[in-house]
């Protein structure tokens, strides 16, 4: 559910639009931020009734990028290339985006997948079907080797939770 419809917002741009009132004014009247007006009437000015619907984008990074190249190329602000793209969000999408860029480059852009991952499956161990006297001595002292480490692995971690377990019970007294 949107927290305003289309309708309250076509008549809060229409209030502001018949140039009676400022930003300030339209928002105190409709008990809104000055800002959240301003975002409606670009988007309205930009795109018509269509920009103040409600609308669920996933962006792709080469949209991300074409927004960011245009920011630099003719200095916008988040602002104004909310309005110009109509991306939903706000500014705040647009500089996390630009942040992000800076930081990771392209990567840092990519569309991550959305909900829960799926649930890890354990990969079966590799078993071999054949009989200890057939394999070679070279494979069973491998065999051996990664199984000593394995139980190395899972007694470290074994005595890495027991350490974590006595410190937080030391914590509670």
């Amino acid at each position: 559910m949107t927290k305003y419809d289309e309708q309250f917002k076509l008549s809060v741009v229409q209030s502001y639009e018949s140039g009676e009132r400022g930003y300030k004014s339209v928002a105190q009247r409709y008990g809104l931020a000055h800002v959240i007006v301003e975002r409606w009437v670009a988007a309205y000015r930009q795109h018509g009734l269509p920009g103040l619907r409600k609308k669920f984008s996933h962006y792709s990074a080469e949209f991300k990028l074409s927004v960011l190249r245009r920011m630099q190329q003719e200095e916008l602000s988040a602002t104004q290339a909310v309005a110009l793209f109509d991306i939903r969000g706000g500014a705040g999408v647009v500089m996390n985006w630009q942040r992000r860029y800076h930081e990771q480059g392209l990567a840092g852009i990519q569309p991550k997948p959305r909900g829960r991952p799926k649930k890890m499956t354990e990969s079966p161990k590799p078993t071999d079907a054949r009989p200890a006297e057939v394999r070679s001595r070279e494979e069973l002292e491998e065999e051996v080797q990664y199984l000593r480490a394995e139980v190395a692995y899972l007694k470290k971690l074994r005595a890495l939770l027991q350490s974590k377990e006595q410190a937080a019970q030391k914590k509670r007294k």
